[in-house]
């Protein structure tokens, strides 16, 4: 399931993000690639240890927290905090499906849901497109800036050449309370019908039926 989050970010809190990651020192995005993406990986990387990783990523947590649309989605149970990239001069990543288990403080997180949160607008550079593979085959990826979309971590994705400008972003990943995105993308139509339905009528009295249907099947599913 492919969903886009719009706005997580307002255009003033991009800005602020966007300046402090262009004065920033970055790494060579190999240093984190595993041994298969080492031949494919061509960007750049904000060391994930570094205050101002942690200070970003924890504001962009926090924004989350309090969208409902992503935790609809998503139904997170432990997340990997956000890592940045930057793609410019031709920087890409090829083909390459997302590691699995991810390590973090001790701590291993399967990774279920993919990612990636856009800081730069779409007119400010060419190419860059994010490309997943689904069943219905290549969906492009070019948001606009503070707009977030996620996506199956099993997806076979790559991000094309950046040919001018810069191509900032973060990206992460969590570990879902629904590991099976069938089931996950199920759940999600069922919150969002009711969701509209309250909208319409909050006193439907069947809308407690259909709340319990979701719960029952959320406590039946879930692997927590």
């Amino acid at each position: 399931m492919l969903v886009k989050i719009p706005a997580v970010l307002s255009p003033a809190q991009v800005q602020e993000c966007r300046a402090m990651l262009e004065a920033a020192n970055w790494d060579d995005g190999k240093l984190t690639a595993g041994h298969q993406a080492v031949q494919c990986k061509h960007n750049l990387q904000l060391p994930m240890d570094g205050e101002l990783a942690q200070q970003l990523g924890n504001f962009i947590l926090a924004r989350l927290g309090d969208n409902q649309q992503f935790l609809a989605a998503t139904l997170p149970n432990k997340i990997f905090p956000p890592m940045f990239n930057c793609y410019r001069g031709g920087g890409s990543f090829g083909d390459h499906v997302d590691n699995a288990i991810r390590r973090v403080g001790g701590v291993k997180i399967r990774t279920d849901v993919s990612m990636t949160l856009f800081l730069s607008e779409p007119d400010s550079y060419e190419g860059g497109e994010l490309i997943i593979q689904d069943t219905y085959g290549e969906q492009k990826v070019k948001f606009a800036a503070g707009d977030m979309v996620v996506y199956p971590s099993t997806s076979l994705h790559r991000v094309t050449p950046v040919t001018k400008g810069a191509r900032l972003a973060a990206f992460f990943w969590l570990q879902s309370l629904i590991r099976s995105d069938e089931q996950r993308r199920l759940l999600y139509d069922l919150d969002m019908a009711i969701q509209a339905l309250t909208n319409k009528d909050a006193a439907e009295p069947e809308l407690v039926r259909l709340t319990g249907v979701y719960h029952n099947l959320l406590r039946q599913w879930s692997e927590t």
